[in-house]
């Protein structure tokens, strides 16, 4: 399967999803409104106008997605800035339309140019170049490996080709509804003979989608209709064909094009390629007057890259064997950096990390790599995830996720000598590792819409306000609801008063992550109470630290003002 027919399939089954609904409106009666009078004559809409306002969002869409965020990087402007431009255009043609002499106001400009004023008469490519800035369809694989390589700036022909395709794959549902809307007007004759009510019509539509996106409502549409394409977009990005073409990890690049010559884990030193830039990074903590750390400044040094998030908890059982290298290399030619990549909105903020930072005792450098970025460049896919680097900057050896400390620290403790055979090296660290047996813990358990998994309640878990109640039978391993609950993308919160979670788990450590103000009740099986006082940004909050693990039960009573992000064991 190529990239044209990747992004032509990725394209379709966006175009058929409920995320085009907001502007179907806009298509509908801009594909078929004629133009007012000018001097005295009513100059019919041109048979290609639903075409034109059709190419017109695929162009823009394909630059914006594309080189958008690249373009603003450069000019240091702010990311949502496009998106601003095209709202306010929406709403002047909107105006325009609806305003026959503030429309003439807006061609005077033109009138340069004769006769060839923009007076409406069918070119509808200005409508989608509006759309096309401000369209933003479900995130599918295809779409997600686009915008990963437009915010790197590595933009090749190969994505060029895969954004267009995606484009016109998207472009075709639309179009043919553009086309019925046209079809629709010049086939029944009280719509022809009310031409100005349609321009109005079309008008209003494009001020309220312009309303709308300024108050984020197609979002909020987006989540409270059911996704019926969803099952094709996960078989999509389940196929083998797509995960190689787009490489979902990051797009392949002559930088990192050597990283899979690494195997996970390999208990010997291995040759992956020169080590790809730290780039695309917002903020440094632990650097001298926040100053950015270069690979290329570390040339003699072994180094270890450590991909990690705050309130990840596969990444909090793996920082103190990454602070206690640290502390023991450090000073033996050793230099760890810290990339931090959130998984949560909330882990964007360089408040919140700074906490982490001091929560862990780190005090090596730490890069927000807020967008990915550099996730990006080293093809990553994992919390957490170590890529251990050469004194010649060459990338020796990687490993994701948890475990396999032992043997990381032997190919650091080798890499040393092989940099200064003089070196002596102190004893091994000697860190509890804490990797639970696959299997043997309640796996991470999200309640936001984006990504639940372990619900057991009865009632559809989707985005959106609904009564929920607890099942009769709940399975272990699991979650329920009971209550008026809000889910959102990324958590799930009380709408009324208070609600309810039951869990059902077995581990040794059992830890919420929430944020909010507010206190929480946790009964366990037992009867057993304790109460959780939460106030300020997610956290991880431990419900039970234990010594072996076992089966158990948890009942939250959780106030209204409180987001419950996730349940994480070990």
């Amino acid at each position: 399967m190529d990239l044209i027919i990747i992004g032509l399939l990725g394209g379709l089954i966006t175009g058929i999803s409920p995320c085009i609904l907001p502007v179907l409106p806009v298509i509908f009666l801009t594909g078929g409104a004629q133009s007012a009078k000018f001097d005295g004559e009513v100059v019919p809409a041109k048979r290609s106008r639903p075409y034109l306002v059709i190419a017109g969002l695929v162009l823009s869409f394909t630059l914006v997605t594309l080189g958008g965020s690249l373009l603003l990087g450069l000019l240091n402007l702010p990311q949502d800035i496009i998106r601003w431009v095209g709202i306010a255009v929406l709403v002047v043609i909107g105006v325009g339309l609806i305003v026959p002499r503030f429309e003439r106001i807006l061609e005077r400009p033109f009138q340069r140019f004769g006769q060839r004023e923009v007076k409406n008469r069918g070119n509808g490519f200005g409508v989608g170049l509006a759309l096309g800035a401000v369209f933003v369809p479900c995130a599918g694989p295809v779409l997600a490996a686009i915008i990963v390589a437009g915010s790197t700036g590595r933009i090749g022909a190969g994505t060029v080709l895969l954004t267009v395709s995606f484009a016109i794959g998207v472009a075709v549902p639309l179009l043919v509804f553009a086309l019925a809307g046209r079809s629709v007007i010049e086939r029944i004759r009280a719509f022809r003979s009310k031409e100005r009510a349609l321009r109005i019509a079309a008008g209003v539509a494009m001020i309220a989608l312009a309303v709308g996106l300024v108050f984020n409502v197609p979002q909020a549409l987006q989540r409270l209709l059911p996704d019926y394409t969803s099952p094709l977009q996960q078989e999509l990005a389940d196929s083998e064909e797509v995960s190689d073409a787009l490489d979902l990890g990051g797009l392949v690049t002559e930088e990192n094009k050597d990283l899979d010559k690494c195997t996970n884990g390999a208990e010997e030193l291995e040759s992956c390629g020169t080590a790809p830039s730290i780039a695309g990074i917002q903020q440094w903590l632990n650097t001298p007057n926040g100053q950015a750390v270069a690979l290329e400044s570390l040339r003699g040094k072994v180094v270890l890259i450590d991909f990690w998030a705050y309130s990840c908890i596969n990444c909090q059982r793996s920082l103190p064997h990454v602070v206690a290298w640290d502390q023991a290399y450090r000073d033996l030619g050793l230099q760890v950096v810290g990339i931090h990549s959130p998984e949560y909105a909330f882990e964007k903020d360089p408040g919140n990390v700074a906490a982490g930072v001091a929560d862990f005792g780190i005090d090596y450098p730490v890069a927000l790599d807020n967008s990915l970025s550099t996730w990006t460049s080293y093809r990553n896919r994992y919390w957490p995830a170590h890529y251990l680097i050469d004194a010649e900057g060459t990338v020796r050896h990687i490993s994701f996720g948890e475990g396999g400390y032992a043997e990381t620290e032997k190919l650091i403790r080798e890499l040393l000598k092989d940099a200064d055979p003089g070196v002596v090296l102190p004893p091994a660290t000697d860190i509890a590792d804490k990797t639970p047996d696959v299997g043997s813990t309640t796996r991470e358990t999200f309640l936001g819409s984006s990504k639940d998994v372990n619900f057991a309640g009865d009632t559809s878990y989707s985005a959106g306000t609904r009564d929920f109640g607890f099942p009769g039978d709940q399975p272990d391993d699991s979650f329920a609801l009971e209550g008026t609950w809000t889910v959102q993308t990324q958590y799930a919160t009380p709408s009324g008063d208070s609600g309810s979670i039951r869990l059902n788990y077995h581990a040794a450590e059992v830890r919420v992550v929430v944020a909010g103000s507010g206190e929480i009740v946790v009964r366990d099986s037992h009867g057993e109470e304790q109460r959780i006082r939460i106030d300020g940004t997610p956290r991880s909050y431990a419900l039970q630290e234990a010594d072996a693990v076992a089966t158990g039960s948890f009942v939250l009573e959780v106030p209204a003002g409180v987001q419950v992000y996730s349940f994480t064991f070990g």
